[in-house]
């Protein structure tokens, strides 16, 4: 195709979409209503999972060490710690320290716990680790009891399988939800394309008659399939980004106080964070939509 053509081509695909402003228009207001639809889903399911991931961050394990071992011994016990690829983060308190922190939780000094001035503090050294993924938290607690030195592990295996069970509902559950959105939307889209080729079905036929090429004809609704595409898509973008920002602050104003609904907001994924995806997605998925759906039906009436 030469350059002349081509341009001609682009302007008379951007002018078909002010000439035909009722079904471009249609368009663009179904793809918008669909866009938004699909990405307040994303949005619920990456704020629920963003909550579950945090709740999950806080999975801590303790582990007690044995009272007689020595400063090697015990380097050698982090050392064990440092190479288990599980955990996240590890802090290792000294028992002078664990007795100072347990005398500030109960507001007395250390010496007001002993009994007697002269006793040895009873309490061990001990590990405060963070668990990277809660779905191997039984096989880390194993590992842990498993190292010599290691007096006692406490952690919760049942309170990390309710984690792992509620981040994979949360995102089987988005996933579907998402899908069918896109179904659904896909099968709309389409559909309003489908009429908006048929109302012009005579200027296909007209165009065909007097010569011209497939492809000198498709590609102005190819060209208008797409533009209306990004405009759905950037006026999609505004109105998600705003309306989200606007809803969690004025949640945030009102219900922070809230238990449950407080955590929810302060743990909410901002739209800045994932606002060049949303737009890449919604234009992209605007652009290929209005282009193979354009490009589809037209070739039903090039037959003539």
């Amino acid at each position: 195709m030469r350059a002349h053509n081509f341009v001609f081509l682009l302007r008379q695909g951007t002018r078909n979409v002010f000439s035909n402003k009722l079904m471009s228009f249609a368009s663009i207001g179904v793809l918008i209503a669909c866009f938004l639809l699909i990405g307040s889903a994303v949005l619920f399911t990456l704020d629920i999972n963003r909550m579950a991931d945090y709740i999950g961050d806080q999975n801590e394990v303790v582990v007690f060490l044995e009272d007689d071992l020595s400063q090697e011994d015990i380097e050698v016990v982090d050392l064990e710690i440092r190479q288990m690829d599980n955990i996240l983060e590890r802090r290792f308190y000294t028992k002078e320290e664990n007795l100072r922190l347990l005398s500030e939780k109960l507001g007395e000094t250390p010496e007001d716990l002993l009994t007697d001035p002269e006793q040895d503090n009873p309490l061990v050294a001990s590990y405060e680790l963070r668990i990277k993924d809660p779905a191997n938290f039984a096989e880390t607690i194993t590992l842990l009891e498993g190292i010599e030195g290691v007096l006692r592990v406490d952690g919760s295996a049942e309170v990390a399988k309710t984690l792992v069970a509620i981040r994979q509902t949360v995102f089987y559950a988005g996933t579907g939800i998402v899908v069918i959105l896109v179904v659904v939307s896909v099968a709309i889209i389409t559909n309003t394309i489908k009429l908006t080729v048929f109302s012009r079905r005579k200027e296909i036929n007209i165009m065909k008659y007097v010569g011209a090429t497939d492809g000198f004809i498709r590609f102005p609704f190819v060209v208008e399939g797409m533009l209306i595409g990004i405009v759905a898509a950037a006026v999609s973008f505004l109105i998600l980004g705003l309306g989200y920002t606007y809803l969690l602050q004025y949640l945030w104003e009102h219900y922070q106080s809230d238990f449950i609904l407080g955590f929810f907001l302060a743990n909410a994924v901002e739209f800045k964070e994932i606002a060049v995806y949303v737009f890449g997605g919604f234009a992209g998925l605007g652009c290929v939509l209005g282009m193979i759906s354009s490009g589809f039906f037209v070739r039903k009436y090039l037959r003539v």
